[in-house]
């Protein structure tokens, strides 16, 4: 499939899991792809396999001025912008009275802050280009767990803000997120066999989920097909929020 020849496309936090997925899959169906992230080692190499166009751009996604520079770039060097993937997150754990204020405070301006700024930036180009913003929640945002404080905080805020996002910008601007469950990427590496069999266990899949797999439903909702859809939010996450333990 082709479903992006001509777009640009702008991933945040796409040097590795589920945003260097997008990005790869993104590529492979034709578009631009410009990876924001500050790990430019990482980034290389996720340009260096993809099968299409990758662009590097160092960017901490929390500061509106490496947005507008970041949009600044694009704009000389394409001239417009179709699709925003905001995927960048930083976690950090802790209950309310263990977590440092500085933790709270990188946690949402990585994971929620920057969505908002993304669009602050990007809305002029994205109005234009009749786009599409897909942001990357998570169950967190609707079921909690001991530890996930700030997280939590920063994904439930992030699946409001997609739904107003929604409300301004239509109906030029299409705006949605997915909600993925567990996914194999690297937060799951410090994690014991036994500890991710339970995890597994408590999805109706009966396993954790693939990069892959989220990236799927992301292009899938910047897409043309999913046209009739704004200010959805999908879960990919094996059937996790629909379990009662």
């Amino acid at each position: 499939m082709n479903r992006f020849e001509g777009k640009v496309a702008v991933v945040t936090g796409g040097a590795m899991g589920i945003g260097a997925a997008t990005v790869t899959r993104l590529a492979s169906e034709g578009a631009v792809v410009y990876l924001a992230d500050v790990d430019g080692t990482a980034a290389a190499e996720v340009a260096a396999t993809a099968k299409g166009t990758v662009h590097f751009v160092h960017c901490d996604v929390s500061e509106l001025a490496q947005w507008k520079a970041l949009t600044e770039r694009v704009m000389d060097e394409y001239g417009h912008v179709d699709t925003l993937v905001s995927n960048a997150y930083a976690l950090r754990w802790g209950a309310a009275h263990e977590l440092p204020e500085e933790h709270w405070h990188r946690v949402l301006d990585v994971t929620l802050k920057a969505t908002y700024l993304g669009m602050a930036a990007l809305a002029e180009q994205l109005t234009a280009a009749c786009g599409s913003v897909v942001a990357v929640s998570s169950v967190h945002a609707h079921a909690s767990m001991p530890g996930f404080t700030a997280y939590a905080a920063a994904k439930g805020g992030l699946s409001a803000l997609v739904r107003q996002l929604a409300v301004e910008y239509a109906p030029a601007v299409r705006v949605n997120a997915v909600a993925p469950g567990p996914i194999r990427t690297r937060q799951w590496d410090s994690v014991a066999p036994a500890g991710i069999a339970e995890e597994a266990g408590r999805t109706l899949a009966g396993r954790l989920g693939r990069p892959e797999e989220v990236a799927s439903a992301i292009a899938f909702l910047a897409s043309d097909e999913a046209s009739y859809i704004t200010g959805a939010e999908l879960p990919v996450d094996g059937g996790r929020l629909v379990r009662l333990s």
